[in-house]
Parts: C-alpha cells; sequence; structure tokens
C-alpha cells in the first residue's frame, strides 16, 4: 500500500491491534493489523502516523553506519563496544583471532585467503565470544523472571536483534550483538524472556520490562545509537 507517497508492507494476522514499525536502515515500513480490518482503516491509521514515520526514517539516514567491511590491516572493527584495530598476519597453519594488546585483534590467516574467508573467521570468534557470555546471562535471567527456555541460538539477522518463538521455548539473538555492549546483549536476552510472559510488544510488556529491568530503555537507545551494520539493521 502507497500512502502519502511512502510504501508500507501489511501483514495479516490474527491479533487485535494494529502494529505499525519502521526498520532500520532505509525506514521500510511494516503494519501488522487484524485480519478484519479494512484497506481504509489501515490507510487511515498509517496517515495518523505519518509524523512519527518520518520522524524514525529520518533518525535512520542521520545515523552512522559502518563501511563494508575489507578485512585487511588497520581497519576498525568492534567486541562488546570496544573498538580494536585488525592487524592481518599471513602464515601457513589453523586460522584463528587473537587480542594481541588492549586495542589490537590479530587475524592469523594463510597466504591468498580471500575476504570472504578472512571475514568467516572473524564471525566464528563473534559467536565463540557470545557464547561465552550468554549462558551467564541466561541462568541470572531466568531466575529473576521466571520462565526457562528450552534452547537457544545465534544466527546473524537483518532485521532483528532477537526473537523468540513460544511455543518451542527457544531464543535466537542475532550474531551483530558480539560487536555492541554487552549492556545491549542483556537487554536483548531480557527482552526475549519476557516475551515468554508477553507475546506482544504492548504495555502489559513493557510493564514487565520495567519490572525486571528498570533502565532497559536506556540499553535500547545505546543499542539504537549503536552504528548499523552496512548490509542490515530492529528492536
Amino acid at each position: 500500500m502507497l500512502v502519502s507517497g511512502i510504501p508500507v508492507q501489511i501483514v495479516r494476522k490474527s491479533i487485535k491491534n494494529l502494529h505499525l514499525s519502521v526498520y532500520p536502515p532505509d525506514g521500510r515500513v511494516r503494519v501488522a493489523v487484524p485480519k478484519h480490518l479494512s484497506d481504509d482503516n489501515i490507510r487511515l491509521a498509517v496517515i495518523s502516523r505519518l509524523g512519527w514515520i518520518k520522524k524514525q526514517q529520518a533518525k535512520f539516514e542521520a545515523q552512522p553506519r559502518q563501511s563494508a567491511r575489507e578485512m585487511v590491516t588497520g581497519e576498525s572493527h568492534y567486541l562488546f563496544g570496544k573498538r580494536y584495530r585488525l592487524d592481518v598476519i599471513e602464515r601457513r597453519g589453523t586460522h584463528e583471532i587473537a587480542i594481541a594488546s588492549n586495542n589490537t585483534l590479530q587475524l592469523f590467516v594463510n597466504p591468498g585467503t580471500s575476504t570472504q574467508n578472512r571475514e568467516l573467521v572473524l564471525n566464528q570468534w563473534y559467536r565463540h565470544q557470545l557464547q561465552a557470555q550468554i549462558p551467564t546471562l541466561l541462568n541470572r535471567w531466568q531466575v529473576i523472571i521466571g520462565k526457562e527456555i528450552e534452547d537457544w541460538g545465534i544466527k546473524k539477522m537483518k532485521t532483528k536483534w532477537g526473537s523468540c518463538n513460544i511455543t518451542q521455548r527457544r531464543i535466537w539473538l542475532n550474531l551483530e550483538l558480539a560487536k555492541k555492549p554487552l549492556e545491549c546483549l542483556e537487554y536483548v536476552v531480557v527482552h526475549e524472556l519476557v516475551h515468554l510472559l508477553e507475546r506482544y510488544h504492548n504495555d502489559r510488556f513493557k510493564a514487565y520490562m520495567d519490572k525486571y529491568l528498570p533502565q532497559w530503555k536506556l540499553y535500547r537507545d545505546l543499542l539504537k545509537r549503536e552504528p548499523l551494520a552496512d548490509e542490515n539493521w530492529i528492536y
């Protein structure tokens, strides 16, 4: 649907209320609506929020973005919010990554390793860093919230920092969280666990967030201020 020149994706679901979202990086607009709602009513609802939509799109337009990764010496990379200078070292042997100093990330690769494979090595290292942090957060917050999951995993996601399958009691966390401050990872973990108490992002959900993590809006805003990846990026 085109509303005042803005393309709007409409998704009809078995829900009671209309939910409007604006997604990074280009301000894509998506509206989840009850199945029975007419196109005219949807259009009126979007028009009533045009000012907010344009404000969100302007924020995404102004937000800093990471340049495309070339995986070469001198490039900046991040681990849990801290910036490191990449030092690519070619030598025969196993590909690996080491933190050599307070601000240097050494990437050991075989001579002639492609940019794509260098990035695969880095992403695998990021995965290990997250795997070392997540269990501690889950163990703590599952006790506090009083809900337990059956499983969790890490994957690259283009539009979400995390997701929760309520039926299977499984959460997924975005691999990109390894680059963001630890407070952001904690916020997303709590966010997903709270979905086991409330499926939707309604007032009840927000009340739970206020109860368990009073500073959650600060962490959410911190995550929003972080640079967008060159190919992605909600919450």
